[in-house]
């Protein structure tokens, strides 16, 4: 199963380090999962205006490539606003209504404030759902305290049992969704 992660943060460690973090989870909880990280930091992911994908420039293509042929996909974002980053709302506009039909999409998101964990569930998994995804249970919200400042490190042993269950949980939904 290839379980791709996607960092939506054009600044800052945290969302990264949050999205890796899932990703190694996984490969501790099943070695045969490959995982490839999409920090949108590293890509040139043109301004959706309603063309084909095959309009915009090679990273934009090759990056919904690479979403659209994950087995499950995990979304990062930081919390902006009350709302996810505009550059991962972006990445979305370029996909199509179905692009996670069959395929678990797991949240999840950093932020200041601990209300802000809202947004994981009454935004983000809204949009995820619309195309199709499968949004578990098990999403995860760290308050940027639970990062050391000077190495982003996570810090909070309760926020790494909640990334490790997170990705138990996937990979389980995922497994079932593929042997059925």
């Amino acid at each position: 199963m290839k379980l791709v992660g996607v960092s939506g943060a054009l600044a800052g460690e945290k969302t990264s380090v949050a999205v890796s973090s899932i990703l190694a989870a996984a490969k501790r909880h099943d070695s045969t999962v490959d995982t490839e990280l999409i920090d949108l930091r590293d890509f040139d992911i043109e301004f959706a205006a309603g063309l084909p994908l095959a309009g915009y420039n090679d990273d934009t293509w090759n990056v919904a490539q690479k979403i659209l042929s994950a087995d499950f996909l995990v979304f990062g974002t930081p919390i902006y606003q009350a709302s996810l980053s505009g550059a991962l709302k972006n990445l979305f506009d370029h996909l199509p209504e179905y692009a996670f039909k069959n395929k678990v999409t797991g949240m999840v998101a950093t932020g200041w404030t601990n209300k802000h964990f809202l947004v994981l569930e009454y935004h983000l998994g809204s949009i995820l759902s619309y195309f199709k995804g499968l949004v578990p249970t098990e999403n995860v919200f760290i308050h940027n305290k639970s990062f050391e400042i000077e190495s982003d490190e996570i810090i909070d042993e309760r926020v790494s049992e909640r990334i490790q269950k997170l990705a138990e949980e996937m990979i389980y939904l995922q497994g079932g969704i593929m042997n059925r």
